[in-house]
């Protein structure tokens, strides 16, 4: 018997929430007052799975979340910046774990000055579409407070 599944997307879900191989994006909300978030954020917010990340670790040395006695990863912003320039190579760019590698250790500022671009592009979009909803929005009220005047 085989399976077969599909991949919807429904629209009304806002914007910001990808689906990618069944997984859905949770970006984390970043605030000041916070300095770490569990490796289990930081997988949600890249819709990976958590055995990708220690696997990460061990491949690319600039990877390094910091450790409770327990064990536990406490991952930083710079920690997170440092995975979604693996993510952006690997995943979206498609390139070997050793390509990565090579490219992190010989193009290292312009990948995080592209990762960073590209992370700053995002947000821009994630804004926009939201004044673009709220104009929407205006746009029916005007259009229902013209009319009901007219009458």
């Amino acid at each position: 018997m085989t399976k077969s599944y599909s991949l919807h997307v429904t629209l009304s879900l806002p914007l910001h929430v990808i689906y990618i191989m069944g997984k859905r994006k949770k970006p984390i909300q970043f605030n000041k007052q916070r300095l770490f978030y569990s490796i289990q954020e930081v997988a949600d917010h890249f819709a990976v799975n958590v055995s990708l990340l220690r696997y990460w670790e061990k491949e690319f040395d600039n990877i390094r979340p910091k450790k409770t006695a327990g064990g536990t990863r406490q991952y930083t912003r710079e920690d997170i910046l440092q995975v979604e320039m693996v993510y952006h190579l690997v995943k979206e760019k498609g390139m070997t774990l050793e390509g990565a590698r090579q490219t992190l250790q010989t193009k290292k500022d312009e990948v995080t000055r592209r990762t960073e671009a590209v992370a700053r592009l995002r947000e821009i979009k994630k804004e926009l579409l939201l004044l673009q909803g709220e104009f929407d929005q205006l746009h029916e009220q005007q259009k229902y407070s013209s009319t009901k005047t007219e009458e």
